[in-house]
């Protein structure tokens, strides 16, 4: 996701996408760890991900 993706975004949306990608992190962790992870490069970008998404729910808290 792009970060014009994201601020386009409402917060319930953007709470509901954090919590879906955290899920999706914890699968892939799983799969690391059983030795069935072909990409780990997707670990990464959904880490990024969840760290973007995180920036702009803080910027828009911290702005109210």
């Amino acid at each position: 996701m792009t970060i014009e993706e994201i601020r386009k975004l409402n917060d319930q949306d953007l709470a509901d996408k954090v919590l879906e990608l955290k899920a999706e992190l914890l699968n892939f962790r799983f799969q690391a760890k059983a030795g069935q992870l072909d990409n780990g490069k997707k670990m990464t970008q959904v880490r990024k991900d969840i760290a973007r998404l995180l920036t702009v729910k803080n910027e828009r808290q911290s702005s109210k």
